[in-house]
């Protein structure tokens, strides 16, 4: 049955029901108030999958599911789907001018990751607590206070005060390493450095922290031989989505699409 709001959708003269497209929208992220992005990204979605298929069966590929794991399998039409593309997408190995150009471009991103031996106080707060919150900034800057004439207090106060099981050791949380902990708190350790104190309390949504730096290591940029295979993988990767894009733009063109435009646009 058609949505009254939007017209049929068919494909090479089968149609799309708006049932389905109903159930495919709730799987697109629109901005609030505007359904109809939702139902058009559905719509071509499920256009491409239609069109996926119908090409699979035309050259009579046969479903072969693969274990995703342990006791679940895919569907027979995503099966066919993976071979089709298999057969279709052509990937070229990345040369190695291209790998050395996307490492020098984006050196940043090949760096090993940085060590942390952070300590901390910790004043518990859920993050939509607000009475909660201020008590525990309020407590914070006094312990701060206190700290900035005396330092060295820093361990008897972590023993006193934190609400962290790490306050038995004096508030030391261990070594850390790049994505151990959360965003917030990892970008106030990266602000901070080895053997330092932040005067400013940080903000997490478990509560409000009091921060040293006991010690840290900086990571390292790693040699293009180490990352090669990365690099590889990343190129690939790059290369079958362009292949696919090619692939399933062929199959639109000369096919018989009624009620969405194809040109992926909003």
């Amino acid at each position: 049955m058609a949505n009254p709001l939007f017209p049929a959708v068919m494909v090479n003269g089968l149609e799309i029901s708006s049932d389905d497209i109903a159930n495919e929208a709730q799987n697109h992220s629109v901005p609030k108030g505007k359904p109809g992005l939702a139902w058009r990204a559905a719509a071509r979605a499920l256009v491409i999958r239609e069109l996926l298929l119908q090409e699979a069966r035309r050259r009579d590929l046969q479903p072969h599911p693969a274990e995703l794991e342990p006791g679940k399998f895919e569907t027979d039409d995503d099966a066919m789907i993976r071979d089709l593309l298999d057969l279709g997408v052509q990937v070229r190995q990345p040369t190695e001018d291209a790998m050395r150009r996307l490492y020098n471009e984006r050196t940043q991103m090949f760096c090993s990751p940085t060590l942390y031996e952070p300590a901390h106080i910790l004043f518990t707060a859920a993050p939509d607590d607000v009475k909660a919150r201020n008590e525990a900034l309020m407590k914070a800057e006094t312990v701060l206070d206190s700290l900035r004439v005396s330092p060295r207090g820093f361990g008897q106060m972590a023993r006193e005060l934190s609400e962290c099981p790490s306050k038995d050791m004096d508030g030391q949380l261990g070594q850390l390493t790049t994505g151990d902990t959360v965003p917030e708190f990892e970008a106030a350790m990266d602000k901070l450095e080895a053997g330092k104190l932040c005067f400013e309390p940080v903000e997490t949504r478990y509560g409000i922290h009091i921060l040293r730096m006991n010690a840290k290591a900086p990571g390292e940029i790693l040699p293009f031989e180490q990352v090669k295979v990365q690099l590889r993988e990343m190129l690939e990767k790059v290369e079958w989505v362009n292949g696919a894009n090619a692939f399933v733009s062929e199959l639109v063109a000369k096919a018989e699409i009624v009620g969405i435009k194809m040109d992926f646009a909003a």
